[in-house]
């Protein structure tokens, strides 16, 4: 006999998403509200010299601007009034995960549940606005300082320049935040593929060009976009792989009722950390190369030197990148995962696994396995950010797509996919009910 989960999977498709009306508003409020986000990252700072900006740019392409220009969609290149897009927000998420698992007073707060993450959001947004204005001030005070960039350099300048970017992060802040409430899939995440996906087309395009006009062989085209899809099917089944903990929970006497014991698992992700550990590394790595070249020549010798090792491709930069990727994942997994925390919650609901004493010994062991699969998340996350790098530095690639971008794009894609899928099953079992009430009046 089908079973209801079966019979709903298999009233899954193009039909089923037309008759789901909720659901198609969602997906064009969600496209509408990244078309608004598009839209400005054409608009221009005013008081910029266009011209000036483009060559500053180029000098600065291979440093950490190059990095959030790709994040940013090339709103940083076009210094739009986007161009801070959201990452000080995500840098202030990270912060205040920080901070809770150092600050007893922060992490009683997470412990009050809906309230609580309520209050920590709050806190994050405040802390968005003063990342956003240190950054903001910073970037009108390098381009004031740059040239001929700014037309009218001078105190309004400064002060409209950081209003303007600090207004529009927190816009994007707002924007995000409707597209989670009334469209589908993550907002924040979700700004931040759009960005990083509209820079692909052009890449592509420049590189069937250079492939037409004989710079790069049709091979090696084949080859990256063989390579390609290899690396995109590995991070997909990378990022869905889980161990599973067995949980037991033993018989329970409610009232004059005997309940049966259940069996439930612990999903430990292989890859805790997501995202986070090449992002930290990346800024690290290509703070001295940006500093370089604002320099321009003024510093001495040293600084020059860094540089050069520190270049895309250097066997320095290969290894201290893959080093402090390790490093960030190990981390960021200990920061979110507290394997403590989760033994007391097994052992308040009664919940054990089998063959382990509740309490230390199941902290301990749940340290030891997240240990293990840590390690080869690490790996992972080291070879899918390692191989662009080579793709760039050694095969001539004229375009760049880090694993940090990659893991991005797959991870919201599969999210969003996910949740599309959700209120198609909420749809389908809303018509299931309402199938199943018609008979029974009928009767």
């Amino acid at each position: 006999m089908v079973s209801a989960a079966e019979q709903l999977a298999a009233n899954l498709n193009f039909s089923a998403l037309g008759k789901a009306e909720e659901l198609k508003r969602r997906i064009w409020f969600t496209l509408a509200a990244l078309v608004v986000y598009r839209l400005g990252t054409h608009i221009p700072l005013p008081g910029i010299d266009p011209q000036a900006l483009a060559d500053l740019f180029k000098q600065q392409q291979g440093g950490i601007l190059g990095m959030f220009n790709m994040f940013a969609g090339g709103a940083v290149g076009r210094m739009a009034i986007f161009a801070l897009n959201i990452m000080p927000y995500i840098s202030a998420s990270i912060i205040i995960q920080l901070l809770t698992s150092v600050s007893p007073t922060l992490e009683a707060i997470k412990k009050e549940g809906e309230q609580g993450r309520k209050q920590l959001n709050q806190y994050t947004r405040y802390l968005t606005v003063v990342l956003a204005g240190f950054q903001a001030w910073g970037i009108a005070l390098g381009l004031q300082s740059s040239g001929n960039v700014v037309s009218q350099p001078g105190m309004f300048f400064l002060i409209s320049t950081t209003i303007t970017l600090v207004g529009a992060t927190m816009f994007l802040l707002w924007l995000g935040e409707q597209i989670t409430a009334r469209g589908v899939g993550n907002g924040v995440s979700l700004i931040i593929f759009a960005g990083i996906v509209a820079e692909l087309p052009a890449g592509i395009a420049s590189t069937l060009e250079l492939g037409r006009q004989g710079a790069i062989s049709t091979a090696l085209i084949l080859i990256i976009l063989a390579m390609a899809a290899v690396v995109v099917a590995f991070v997909v089944f990378m990022e869905r792989a889980q161990r599973r903990l067995l949980i037991q929970y033993p018989k329970r006497q409610v009232g004059n009722r005997m309940f049966e014991g259940q069996s439930s698992h612990l999903p430990l992700k292989l890859n805790t950390a997501g995202v986070i550990p090449p992002i930290f590394a990346s800024s690290l790595l290509l703070l001295p190369v940006t500093a370089a070249n604002f320099s321009a020549g003024q510093s001495g010798g040293w600084l020059t030197t860094v540089t050069s090792l520190l270049g895309h491709g250097q066997p320095l930069f290969m290894v201290l990148y893959v080093a402090m990727i390790v490093f960030f994942t190990f981390f960021y997994t200990a920061i979110v995962f507290n394997p403590q925390e989760t033994a007391d919650n097994l052992k308040k609901y009664g919940g054990f696994i089998p063959g382990i004493r509740p309490g230390e010994r199941t902290a301990e062991y749940i340290d030891y396995v997240l240990t293990r699969i840590t390690v080869v998340g690490a790996i992972y996350i080291a070879l899918v950010c390692v191989i662009p790098e080579i793709l760039v530095s050694y095969a001539a690639v004229p375009f760049y797509l880090g694993g940090t971008s990659l893991l991005i794009v797959v991870s919201v894609t599969m999210d969003t996919v996910s949740q599309v899928q959700g209120h198609l099953y909420a749809h389908q079992y809303g018509d299931l009910i309402k199938k199943a009430n018609l008979k029974g009046r009928r009767r």
